[in-house]
C-alpha cells in the first residue's frame, strides 16, 4: 500500500474583513502586514454553521480525487471549534456527503491537527485498514477569539479544507516509490500549554507571541528535517512546501532553516490569516488551482499549535489538471 493525496477542495465564509477593521483597537494595515504579512481574513456569522463548510471542502476534494462516497472507509476532521460538544463535526460530514460506511471522528491538535490527521490517515492506507480516508480541517475561530485583544485578534480567520488520501500503489504515473514513501513525525510538550491556550472560563485563546514564534520555528524545522533524513531527501526533493500558516514570518523562517527554495514555500497567510488546522489543506487547495501542483510530485507539511503540538511530513499527491468545476468551493 502506498499512500498519496488524490483529490483537494476548501471553502471559505463569505465575509471578508480587511485590517482596516481592527483600526478600532489601534492595529493599522501597515502594522498588521509588517508583523504578520496578513491582510484579510473570513469571518463565518455567528449563527453560521462550520458543520457547511467542511462539507463544501469535503465534497470537492471528493469529486475531484475520483471516488465515491462509499469508498470511503475514514472520515477524519481536525478541528478545535465544532459546531457541537457531542457529537463531532465528522459524522456530520460523513453523513450529509453520504458516506454511510465510513467511521468518523474529530480530532483535536489544536493548529497540528491537520498533520496529526494526515498521518492517521497514511497509516490507515499502509495497514490496510483502510483504501481511502477523507481528511478535512475546519475552523470557527471567531468563535474562541477575543476581539478586543490586537496581539490575537489580528491573526486569526475561519475556513477550511479537505483532502482524500488513497491507496495508489498501482498507479503507473505517479512519482511515489520505495525512496519516497509517506512518512511523519510528531511530537508534543504539555509543559508548554501556557504559551497559548483558550480555559473553560474565559473561552479565549491566550497567547504568549515572542515565545511561539520561536517554539514554532524551532518544532517545525526539526521534524521536517528528521523526516526528510529518514528518507534521505534534502528540501530540493520537495516540489512544494506548505507549513502551517500561522504568520509569514514564520513560514519564511522555517523554509530558510530548512532551505526550501523561495518559489517552492507557498504562502496564503495574506489572503486568509491563521485558520489553524484548516490553513494546510486551504493553501493545498489554493495552491493547487493556481498551478503550484502539477498531476503528480512529493509534498512537505508542517504545523505547530497549543499544547504545544507539532508536526512535518512528506506524501505525494496525484491530481488532475485545475479546470472550471460546478463543485468548486472556496
Amino acid at each position: 500500500m502506498t499512500a498519496a493525496i488524490v483529490g483537494v477542495g476548501s471553502a471559505l465564509p463569505e465575509r471578508v474583513v480587511p485590517n482596516s477593521h481592527f483600526e478600532a483597537i489601534g492595529s493599522s494595515d501597515e502594522w498588521i502586514v509588517k508583523r504578520t504579512g496578513i491582510r484579510q481574513r473570513h469571518f463565518l456569522p455567528e449563527d453560521g454553521h462550520l458543520a457547511d463548510l467542511a462539507l463544501a471542502a469535503s465534497r470537492t476534494a471528493l469529486a475531484r480525487s475520483g471516488r465515491t462516497a462509499r469508498e470511503v472507509g475514514h472520515v477524519v476532521v481536525a478541528t478545535t471549534t465544532p459546531d457541537r460538544t457531542t457529537p463531532g463535526l465528522a459524522v456530520e460530514v460523513a453523513a450529509r456527503l453520504g458516506a454511510d460506511r465510513a467511521a468518523a471522528f474529530d480530532l483535536h491538535a489544536a493548529c497540528a491537527g491537520f498533520v496529526y490527521a494526515l498521518d492517521h490517515a497514511v497509516a490507515l492506507i499502509e495497514s490496510g485498514r483502510a483504501g481511502t480516508v477523507l481528511v478535512c480541517g475546519a475552523e470557527a475561530l471567531t468563535r474562541i477569539t477575543d476581539h478586543e485583544d490586537r496581539s490575537t485578534a489580528v491573526l486569526l480567520g475561519d475556513g477550511a479544507g479537505a483532502v482524500v488520501v488513497a491507496d495508489v500503489a498501482d498507479a503507473t504515473d505517479t512519482v511515489l516509490g520505495p525512496s519516497v514513501e509517506p512518512a511523519f513525525r510528531l511530537g508534543s510538550d504539555g509543559e508548554l500549554i501556557p504559551l497559548l491556550y483558550a480555559d473553560r472560563y474565559d473561552r479565549k485563546l491566550r497567547m504568549d507571541g515572542p515565545e511561539i514564534f520561536v517554539q514554532a520555528v524551532e518544532r517545525m524545522s526539526e521534524a521536517a528535517r528528521d523526516v526528510l533524513a529518514r528518507r534521505e531527501l534534502t528540501a530540493d526533493d520537495v516540489d512544494l512546501f506548505v507549513a502551517h500558516q500561522a504568520n509569514a514570518r514564520i513560514v519564511r523562517a522555517v523554509g530558510k532553516e530548512l532551505g526550501v527554495a523561495p518559489e517552492r514555500l507557498y504562502l496564503n497567510v495574506d489572503r486568509v490569516a491563521n485558520t489553524s488546522s484548516a490553513s494546510i489543506p486551504l493553501a493545498l487547495h489554493q495552491a493547487w488551482r493556481e498551478g503550484r501542483l502539477g498531476p503528480t510530485g512529493l509534498l512537505g507539511v508542517a504545523a505547530f499549535g497549543a499544547g504545544v503540538t507539532w508536526g512535518a511530513g512528506v506524501i505525494g499527491w496525484r491530481l488532475t489538471e485545475p479546470e472550471a468545476d460546478a463543485v468548486e468551493a472556496g
